[in-house]
């Protein structure tokens, strides 16, 4: 039964069906009138229930209501039996509390009748996407997760014709962070990766509303990162299939928010805190926005307009305008933490306006999968999220530059950092759980040379690497069973060797001779054990014989999310 007529009258207010037991002190679904029943014949107990699956798999529970998409329901009744006797409805006044990075805050709903009524709505509010076989199906895994929060420029609904309103037009990828959550939560880099940024889109299979398939072709050479969403018919996986090509990273999940969002977020937080070192003032468009120098307080309209502006800023470009986005998303952040979630009716207004703009992927789609996102979210220190946008340069192929291409020696280091789940921030426990697994992998049995099948791809690396490189393993290392492949398919983020479980000690000996990092080993049960390993040499390489080495720090400007706009 559709969650929207579960237990409901027609035309009633569900809430208004959820009534108080004086008898037992619960709120119970009566839809008839009847008179509450008898108490039960055993003492009333309160016992507290945790309110979503714990992270990383789902909670062993006694089965139970489910709800649309096989979660347990929020607080429906339910007979549990143990030792023969019947236990009491468990009720306790539980708070579900979510925040996840930048605009996202969400969901704080608690016991009975108020648990269904909220739970019902925000999951009307709720749109999700079917990506098909990209991202995650788990809410979060062991390990590193990598999130994208996408910000959709579209412009219809009411006030946004300031913006120039285009209705029926699916927008564009305008502000896109990427989220990386450290395995030992410990902390996160939120990346901006600039809408102008010249990247290649590769193929991105879309599923249909007829439930078919259709494959959106990739780009002819690089074109904007802002048409990885919505040009062609490309949705949300198509842009995480682009920054997955980018990074070298596997993004699990997206989160995608409309200008509405911006509006809606700020004023029910209660307005957010931005320091301006000179007034700012922009009529363009009646946008009307005119702040002084200092301290404001900015929300609704004026919040999305600040977030549009460029006027003012050091060149008036999409770079200056995303540090200023960054730190209004600090500011909130900030916000949320410190006033909105010790408020349940705030948190309540947060909840219902981030799930109104709010679409995601069908691995998080329900408020219970987002609860359990954000329970681990809700672990980091703000001092320890770190933000910073993705190294770039001058597009070198435009006689007047107006996009940007990856930075190529910071955006490798970067990318590499992420890869190997390194931290930005001074984080004593650095993910040692995670790290010491990936290491793991180059503890065993070593393979004689002569034993070892290795395919040599350059995906990245010098001019000739994979020629080169083939030559010295087999001349100098008695690697006689390597051969150049030539230029891999699309270029790497980092060197990376592809291998079947069975070809460890294979792996190990290459990675030995080659003085490959643990973080490039990558065992994968689709490769063939009886065929040659892959061997992609990244941006990282340098040259045969040279080890690869991963950078601990790279020179870029970041900031952290406790970092305060207005000092004093």
């Amino acid at each position: 039964m559709d969650a929207q007529s579960r237990g409901r009258a027609e035309g009633a207010d569900p809430a208004d069906q959820w009534v108080l037991n004086p008898q037992t002190g619960d709120y119970e679904l009566r839809l008839d009138g009847a008179a509450p029943p008898p108490p039960p014949s055993v003492p009333r107990q309160r016992t507290p229930q945790a309110p979503g699956p714990r992270p990383g798999g789902p909670r062993e529970r006694e089965p139970g209501p489910r709800d649309r998409d096989g979660d347990p329901a929020p607080d429906g009744p339910r007979d549990t039996h143990r030792r023969g006797r019947r236990q009491p409805k468990r009720t306790g006044r539980r708070k579900a509390l979510m925040w996840t990075g930048g605009v996202m805050g969400l969901v704080l709903v608690g016991g009975s009748a108020f648990a269904y009524y909220w739970y019902d709505r925000l999951y009307g509010n709720i749109d999700t996407v079917d990506i098909g076989d990209v991202g995650s199906a788990a809410v979060l895994g062991d390990g590193p997760a990598n999130i994208l929060v996408i910000g959709n420029d579209v412009r219809t609904g009411k006030g946004n014709e300031a913006y120039g309103n285009r209705d029926n037009v699916t927008g564009h990828a305008d502000t896109t962070l990427l989220f990386h959550v450290a395995g030992d939560r410990s902390n996160a880099t939120v990346v901006s990766i600039p809408r102008d940024l010249m990247t290649e889109i590769p193929d991105c299979e879309t599923r249909q509303s007829d439930g078919s398939t259709k494959t959106i072709p990739s780009s002819e050479g690089t074109t904007r990162f802002n048409e990885s969403y919505g040009v062609g018919g490309r949705d949300p996986g198509c842009t995480m299939r682009t920054v997955e090509e980018l990074t070298g990273l596997d993004v699990d999940h997206f989160m995608m928010f409309d200008f509405n969002a911006v509006k809606t977020l700020s004023t029910a937080v209660g307005g957010v805190e931005v320091c301006l070192e000179k007034p700012l003032k922009d009529t363009d468009g009646g946008t009307n926005l005119d702040l002084p120098e200092g301290k404001s307080t900015i929300q609704g309209e004026e919040a999305l307009s600040f977030l549009r502006n460029r006027h003012g800023l050091k060149n008036e470009s999409d770079l200056d305008r995303i540090g200023m986005q960054q730190k209004f998303v600090a500011s909130m952040l900030r916000r949320l933490k410190e006033d909105t979630l010790s408020s349940p009716s705030k948190m309540l207004d947060v909840a219902d306006a981030a799930t109104k703009s709010l679409t995601v992927d069908q691995g998080i789609g329900s408020p219970t999968k987002l609860l359990t996102l954000a329970k681990e979210l809700g672990k980091i220190d703000l001092k320890n999220i770190t933000l910073m946008t993705l190294p770039v340069i001058d597009n070198p192929a435009e006689p007047t530059p107006v996009t940007v291409v990856p930075d190529p020696v910071k955006a490798p280091q970067v990318f590499s950092m992420l890869q190997d789940d390194v931290s930005f921030t001074e984080v004593k426990k650095q993910q040692k759980k995670a790290r010491d697994k990936q290491a793991a992998l180059l503890n065993g049995p070593r393979a004689e040379a002569s034993a070892v099948r290795v395919d040599v791809l350059n995906g990245g690396g010098p001019q000739g690497a994979a020629g080169e490189t083939v030559a010295w393993l087999r001349n100098s290392e008695g690697v006689s069973r390597s051969a150049n492949q030539g230029n891999a398919p699309a270029k790497a983020a980092r060197t990376q060797l592809v291998y079947a479980p069975d070809q460890a000690d294979q792996a190990r000996k290459l990675a030995d001779l080659m003085g490959l990092p643990a973080a490039a080993m990558k065992p994968s049960a689709e490769a063939g054990g009886d065929g040659p390993m892959t061997l992609t040499l990244g941006p990282d390489f340098k040259k045969a014989g040279v080890p690869v080495a991963t950078p601990k720090k790279v020179d870029v400007p970041q900031s952290r999310a406790d970092e305060k706009m207005c000092k004093g």
